[in-house]
Order: structure tokens, then sequence, then C-alpha cells
């Protein structure tokens, strides 16, 4: 299989989850061998790669940090270029974080998709390991295990003591379609953890437009008041054990689809498309990125 990339350039306008801030991010092809290339035109072109050696903060998202330029939330958009087989892509953005746009990877597959993609004149790159890697999260109890295989597969898995999420198991192989069972999940978390995210600076930009609320416990109507002024937006007391806003979910297990979604995006830091069975029972972007630092040491 040769290398592929964009036949055109997609630009996409929105928010940063996190910094609330506006940004415009396009998407373009890139020459045989780029790999994927975060380009901040807002700092006179300056290249920050889609590589592990480059994540400098996994909470609530993965940053990439070089030479003090930054681009945050890159999950979803390395997500999206896996799932659709582009090996090589500058992403131009012109501020510090990708926009949320709906909390998936929908609209970057369905501007890309409808096109196609340019095959280039070079073999891929496929990431390949020696032997078998497993890394853990002795507190929580979460691991990740990644086993040689022909062809990439996943198997991934959340638990959480919720009732409206509880455990859900997802699986995805070579034969599945990342467009329409992967790709619109969207972000998620819950109501209670909003709060502490505000105070840390974080999720600025989000909404019941852009990540799936859950509920699992009562919230004051002060913190509620609070944070819908810090978020500029009204937030509803809701009943526990279920979702703000009372959104129709886009499946039943989408939470766990989103994870699938991450881990697509966050092992794709190791510069290629991986050649592995990938197994992993409650990942986060802080164990992805441990993976994928194990997965280089075999390069």
């Amino acid at each position: 299989m040769n290398q592929r990339t964009l036949k055109s350039s997609y630009s996409f306008e929105g928010k940063g989850l996190h910094t609330g801030k506006p940004v415009t991010a396009c998407l373009k092809p890139a020459p045989v061998d780029t790999g994927i290339v975060f380009i901040r035109t807002d700092l006179g072109g300056a290249e920050i790669p889609a590589a592990a050696s480059c994540v400098s903060r996994t909470r609530r998202s993965t940053l990439l940090e070089k030479d003090g330029a930054k681009a945050g939330t890159v999950e979803h958009v390395l997500s999206a270029l896996t799932g659709l087989g582009v090996d090589n892509a500058y992403i131009e953005m012109n501020g510090p974080e990708m926009p949320i746009l709906d909390g998936s990877a929908a609209p970057y597959v369905e501007a890309v998709a409808p096109d196609g993609l340019l095959e280039q004149n070079a073999p891929r790159k496929w990431v390949e390991l020696r032997r078998e890697i497993v890394v853990r999260n002795e507190r929580s109890g979460a691991w990740i295990k990644l086993t040689p295989a022909e062809e990439p597969s996943y198997e991934v898995t959340i638990d959480f003591a919720a009732k409206a999420v509880g455990r859900q198991t997802v699986g995805f192989g070579s034969g599945d379609d990342y467009a329409s069972q992967v790709a619109p999940c969207r972000t998620f978390c819950f109501l209670r953890e909003v709060w502490p995210m505000l105070l840390l600076g974080l999720a600025r930009g989000g909404d019941v437009e852009n990540a799936i609320v859950i509920v699992d416990r009562p919230v004051s109507r002060l913190r509620l008041k609070c944070m819908s002024k810090m978020l500029g937006q009204p937030l509803l007391d809701v009943t526990p054990e279920g979702y703000l806003s009372n959104l129709t979910l886009r499946f039943p297990d989408e939470c766990c689809r989103h994870k699938l979604l991450d881990i697509i995006g966050d092992l794709r830091l190791s510069g290629g498309f991986l050649k592995a069975r990938v197994e992993a029972y409650k990942p986060g972007h802080a164990l992805n990125t441990e993976a994928v630092k194990e997965v280089l040491k075999q390069q």
C-alpha cells in the first residue's frame, strides 16, 4: 500500500474546547514522508510534528508543543486522518487549540471523504511491534495491551459507576467503517467535573452542543449558576443519572466509541499506522501516550 495525502484543502472554524478561543484550522496536502504536521500560522509558521516526543500535557486532551509553539486537542483530527487513511497532511491553525466543532471527528471526515485521497509514489510507513506491550495505571486499574498483528484492530472498554454509562465495550477492525461507526461519537464528561475544570482554566469552550454531559449526582443551584456564568450559557438542573439537556445519543455506547476515537488519534503519535491488536480498559490520554512511547522504544 502506498502513502496517501489529501486531494484538496479543507477549512474549519470554531472555538477551542479548553481555551474557548476562536480558531480557524485548515487541512492541506503534504509531500511524501511528511507525516502529520501542525503549523501555527499566527506564530510565523512554527511547525509541531504529530509525535509523542512533542506531547507536553495530557489533562483532558492531548497537547503538543515544540519550541514554545502549542497545538492543543489534536486527538480528534489525528483520529479522523488515521481513520480515513491519510499518511501525510499539514494542519494550519491560527491559535493554540484545534476547534472542537461538534465534539467528534465527523466534520473532518464529512469534508474529506467525498473527494477521496491522492495516492503518492512511496510505500506506507507501518509501525510494527517486536513484542507485546502492556502499560498500566495501578491507581485507576486502567491498562492498554498492544500485541503484534498484521493489521490494526481495537477493543476498548470503559467502566463507570454512573448508571447512564456503566460498563461498555466496543470492538473495531479492518472490516469496519470508521466514518459511520467511530467518527460521529462526541466527547463527554460528568457535570460534577465541569467546575474543577473551569477552575483549572479548562473547558472554557465546552457546551451542550459539543459535549455529552453526564449527570450522576446532584449539583447545587449555586454551583450551576457559577458554571453558567463562567461558560456564558445556562446550565439547567436535571435529575441525577441522566444527560444534561436531555440529548439523544448517536449510539447507545457513544461514550465508549469516543474513547476508541481518542485512542486511534493518540496512537497516531507513533508516527505512522500501527500494526497491532489494541486492547484497552479505561484508557485516557496519559496512558495512551505512555503506550506510544513504549512502541517507539521498539523502533
